[in-house]
Formats: structure tokens, C-alpha cells, sequence
């Protein structure tokens, strides 16, 4: 299997290159600016200048392109719409339309946040989308602007995503964060009024080529199957960091001003994904037993 990853140098992207990798797979990938340190072809190239992706696909020449870049800081998004849109909306179409000129199969990465969170139901992959900021418009223009250019795209929903960064081997996203706090004997504030089912990148990886090597199409949500607020994702850390949850406090969405809106419920229903590969999503506690080592 040829296996290129756009945007290999992010979370997500790193993890699907080393997953790739341990299956044996001949891996390539793209990176925006820096460089991330896999011994495998590499080709720098700027998402905005989608149109000229044809010619990424000549020099790796895949059977099967992974599009984890995107433009993901959501304030950043609702500050710089215009961009956001070419980054996650137009550019997926684009990707998507070269690779289905060629024959190439095509899996593009979405969000939880093109949901409104006014349900308190995890959605499914057939509940109604609406959006509340900039970022999940985008990303959603995105998956519309996928499914428009090939049938037969694969495209995958995650939801407040985190992991060990494959190229460095640190821990990023909240664990990393909450871990420092405690660490540092700081106060760890927390919301209770938002609910998420958190996306360990490194399962969500092994998922997405799971699904790839079963030729899997159409929309799935890949998640753990826990759904929790910050504030209980961040005991569940404090249990393997070994620091007092003392430290952890209860706090509100509404505490913090930010640009963007989020939706206080986007919490994903993996029962699809769960069907089609004939078993369960991890729950959140089993995801971080698998990092335990990280954390301490």
C-alpha cells in the first residue's frame, strides 16, 4: 500500500505515518513549514495551493491519500474567515477532485464542531448539521466540498483530539496541559458544562487505516466512547499523573471570553464505526492507560 499523509507533521498526521509505517506500508507525506523527523519522502506544500497537488500525486504516486491538514485553532478561524474557508473548505474539494481523477482514494478529516451542541444525545453520522462558529462552517463546506467531487470518499468526524505527537514523541493537546498544571501544583480549571468525546490520535490513526484496508466509505465518527466534560477528562489524568485532584476546580464555558462560540454538547455516536469493523471504541479511561507511560 502507497500511503500519502497530508499534513503529516500534525497530531493526527504523525500518528497515521507511524501507523502506517508499523503495517508495513510505504508511507509519504506532505508537511506546511516545518519538517517533521520521519525517515520517509517528504514534499513541503502549502494547502492553499491546492490546484497544484497533481503534481504531489506524481511525485509519490498512492494508492491512498490521508488529508489530516487543516487550519484548526477555531478562534483563529473565526477571526480569519475567508482563510478558513480556503483552508478547510475549498482545499478538501480540491484534494479530493485530484485524487479521484487519478484513481486514488481519498480520506479527509472533519470535526465534531459542525454540530450545534443544542442536543444531549451523542449525534450520529445522520443528524442534522448546523454549526455555531466559523471553524465547523468550514470544515463542514469541506466535507460537502469531498462528497461532491468522488463518491467514494472516506470521511472521518473526530472529536476534541489528543495524543502523542509521533514525530517528537511528546504528549500534546489537554493531558499534556492538565499534566503541567498538576506538576507545577497549579490550579487546574475545568468546564462541567461542555461534554466531548475525546480522540486519542494514535487509535484514531489505527481506526482510519482499519477502515482503509476494509474499503470503507461514506461518513464516520471516530471517537472514544466515553462522554465527558473537561473536568472529569482531567480526573481521569490526575489518577495516572499521581497529583492530589485537589487541584482541579469546577469552572463554566461562560468564564472564559473567547472569539469563537462552542458548542457545550458534541459528543459523537460510534456505533456505526463500531458495526463496521466488528468492535468497540475504546472508553476514555482505556485511551489513557495507553499513554499512562507519557503522563508520569
Amino acid at each position: 500500500m502507497q500511503l500519502l499523509v497530508v499534513g503529516a507533521n500534525g497530531l493526527l498526521g504523525s500518528n497515521v505515518v507511524r501507523a502506517g509505517q508499523q503495517r508495513g506500508w510505504n508511507v509519504s507525506g506532505t508537511y506546511h513549514s516545518t519538517r517533521p523527523g520521519f525517515d520517509i519522502p517528504l514534499t513541503q506544500f502549502d494547502l492553499r495551493e491546492y490546484d497544484s497537488f497533481d503534481d504531489v500525486l506524481s511525485n509519490h504516486d498512492p494508492d491512498v491519500v490521508v488529508n489530516c491538514a487543516a487550519m484548526t485553532d477555531v478562534n483563529d478561524c473565526e477571526t480569519n474567515p475567508e482563510q478558513a474557508h480556503v483552508l478547510n473548505g475549498d482545499a478538501p474539494g480540491g484534494l479530493a477532485a485530484q485524487c479521484d481523477a487519478n484513481g486514488i482514494e481519498f480520506v479527509h478529516v472533519s470535526t465534531d464542531y459542525v454540530f450545534d451542541g443544542t442536543e444531549r444525545d451523542p449525534y450520529s453520522e445522520s443528524a442534522d448539521t448546523n454549526p455555531v462558529q466559523v471553524y465547523g462552517e468550514s470544515k463542514l463546506a469541506g466535507e460537502q466540498a469531498v462528497t461532491e467531487e468522488t463518491t467514494d470518499a472516506l470521511v472521518a468526524r473526530l472529536s476534541f483530539v489528543w495524543g502523542i505527537h509521533r514525530s517528537s514523541d511528546d504528549l500534546t493537546g489537554f493531558p499534556a496541559w492538565v499534566r503541567s498544571q498538576l506538576q507545577s501544583g497549579q490550579d487546574v480549571p475545568l468546564f462541567t458544562d461542555q461534554w466531548v468525546t475525546p480522540t486519542r490520535a494514535g487509535q484514531a490513526a489505527e481506526t482510519l487505516l482499519d477502515l482503509i484496508e476494509q474499503d470503507a466509505t461514506g461518513l464516520f465518527h471516530i471517537t472514544c466512547s466515553s462522554c465527558v466534560t473537561p473536568f472529569e477528562f482531567g480526573e481521569v489524568i490526575a489518577d495516572h499523573v499521581g497529583n492530589s485532584e485537589e487541584l482541579l476546580s469546577k469552572g463554566s464555558m461562560d468564564d472564559v471570553e473567547r472569539d469563537a462560540t462552542r458548542p457545550t454538547y458534541s459528543c459523537l455516536d460510534v456505533e456505526k464505526v463500531e458495526s463496521e469493523l466488528g468492535r468497540p471504541q475504546p472508553p476514555l479511561r482505556e485511551d489513557v492507560e495507553t499513554v499512562q507511560d507519557a503522563l508520569r
